[in-house]
C-alpha cells in the first residue's frame, strides 16, 4: 500500500487515465492467472455487497413481460454478475435471456467454466459497442467495466447504449474516494488484484465526471441517477 501511495497514486484529486496507470489485469498475464484474478474478484463483490446496487436496480423492472428480457452485460469478466441475475430472475419468475460479452478472449472461457451449463448463459468474445445480437437488447449492465476505459470510449459506450437498449442501461462502477482506497488494501486478495486495487480507485468516479461524461455523450442529465452505494461504488442508471 505505502508504495502505491509514493507513486502519486493516493491522489485522488482527478481521475487519472488508464494509459497513465494500467493495471496488470488489461496486460499480458497467463490464462490461469486472468481466471484466478476473476475469482478472487468474484470474492471481492461478495464481500463487499457489489452486487446489490445492480440487483437493486433491476427490480424497477415493470412485472409482467411475457417473453424473456435479454440482458446483456458488458464487460462480464468470469460472469459472476450474470450469475447473480440468473439467480435473482429465477426466484422472481422472470425469464431472461442473458449475454456477457466482453474483449478480453480468456473471459469467455472463464465465465463458462465457472458456470452451470443449465443457467444458458451466452459468452461473446468481442467489442461491446460493435455487438449486434439477433434479439434486441433490453438491458445492458456493466460492473466495474468503466474505470477500465479511457474518457472517450465511456462516450462512446454511453452513445451505443442510448441507441440501441430497449429499456435501460446500468453503470456499477467505483467512486474515487480515499477511504475506499485506504481499505482495499487491507485485505490480502490475489497479487494481481493486490496491484490493480489501488490503481483502479485512481482511475474511478465522482459525480462529477459522469455529469461530463453525459454531457459530452448527450444524455440529458435528467434521465440518470447518479447514486452513492456503500462500500465504494458509485452508480448510474437509466431507464427508458
Amino acid at each position: 500500500m505505502v508504495s502505491f501511495v509514493a507513486q502519486g497514486l493516493g491522489d485522488l484529486s482527478r481521475r487519472v487515465s488508464p494509459r497513465e496507470f494500467p493495471e496488470l489485469m488489461d496486460g499480458d498475464c497467463s490464462y490461469e492467472d486472468f481466471r484466478d484474478c476473476l475469482r478472487s474478484l468474484e470474492k471481492v463483490n461478495r464481500w463487499l455487497l457489489g452486487y446489490r446496487p445492480t440487483l437493486t436496480w433491476l427490480e424497477q423492472l415493470p412485472r409482467g413481460l411475457r417473453e424473456p428480457m435479454h440482458i446483456v452485460d458488458v464487460g462480464c469478466g468470469g460472469g459472476d454478475l450474470l450469475r447473480q441475475i440468473a439467480g435473482w430472475a429465477r426466484r422472481r419468475g422472470i425469464a431472461v435471456q442473458l449475454t456477457g460479452i466482453d474483449l478480453n478472449p480468456y473471459a469467455a472461457r472463464a465465465a463458462a467454466e465457472s458456470t452451470p451449463k443449465e443457467l444458458g448463459i451466452t459468452w461473446v468474445t468481442g467489442d461491446a459497442r460493435a455487438y449486434r445480437p439477433e434479439k434486441p437488447m433490453d438491458i445492458v449492465v456493466s460492473s466495474l467495466l468503466a474505470h477500465h476505459l479511457e474518457d472517450e470510449e465511456i462516450v462512446a459506450l454511453l452513445r451505443r447504449m442510448e441507441a440501441t437498449v430497449q429499456l435501460g442501461w446500468f453503470i456499477n462502477d467505483l467512486e474515487r474516494a480515499q477511504w475506499s482506497y485506504r481499505m482495499f488494501g487491507l485485505v490480502r486478495w490475489h497479487p494481481i488484484v493486490r496491484h490493480d486495487g489501488p490503481v483502479s480507485f485512481r482511475r474511478a468516479f465522482r459525480k462529477e465526471d459522469w455529469v461530463r461524461l453525459l454531457a459530452a455523450a448527450d444524455v440529458p442529465g435528467e434521465v440518470v441517477t447518479v447514486e452513492r452505494w456503500q462500500p465504494g461504488r458509485l452508480c448510474v442508471g437509466r431507464w427508458k
